[in-house]
């Protein structure tokens, strides 16, 4: 019974610690918003239970995405919290989650997804080697990577930069890096 619960507390440790039994690391995703996100789930799936992305997902829905960001992908997209969009003009978000808005609600989410799966590593890297990484949107505009004080900002078409503040929370259909700012095509 002893050798039992010692087996049993030390799987508790390596699960709990993200490690396997070959004693690598392995990436646990981050919690956002309060909530675990799951690499088995989609994007909208694992966004719906984060308390910090409500607007986000109100504003998906208004644009009617969620089949898309619901699809296989890959997609990466650059996530702003609620608190981001309350940085906004007052009365913005209202204004674009207005039906009549929907194709400018639809180009300003667009500009916040990459095409493909976009790791924190990589975006690091080609900073590394280039001094910046471009990246074109799912709208069509870019968005530029830099290193910053505290990590990696994101410098939008208007001038704007926003900062990563949790990086590679892995998804089904893509990835997804927290951002505290909305960026405007």
């Amino acid at each position: 019974m002893k050798n039992f619960l010692r087996a049993a507390t030390f799987a508790a440790a390596v699960t709990t610690l993200g490690l396997s039994a070959g004693g690598l690391a392995i990436a646990k995703n981050p919690m956002v918003g309060g909530a675990a996100m799951y690499p088995t789930k989609t994007i909208v799936q694992n966004a719906v239970n984060s308390k910090d992305h409500t607007t986000l997902v109100a504003a998906v829905k208004a644009a009617g995405l969620v089949d898309t960001l619901s699809s296989p992908g890959p997609f990466t997209v650059f996530a702003p919290t609620n608190a981001a969009f309350a940085k906004l003009p007052a009365g913005t978000v209202d204004t674009l989650l207005k039906p009549e808005n929907k194709d400018q609600l639809t180009q300003v989410l667009t500009y916040h997804v990459v095409p493909g799966r976009i790791a924190a590593g990589e975006i690091a890297a080609k900073v590394k080697t280039q001094g910046s990484a471009t990246y074109t949107t799912v709208q069509g505009g870019t968005l530029t990577f830099k290193k910053g004080a505290k990590g990696y900002t994101v410098t939008d078409a208007k001038g704007g930069t926003a900062n990563i503040t949790i990086a590679d929370v892995g998804q089904s259909n893509g990835m997804i890096h927290v951002i505290d700012r909305v960026l405007l095509p």
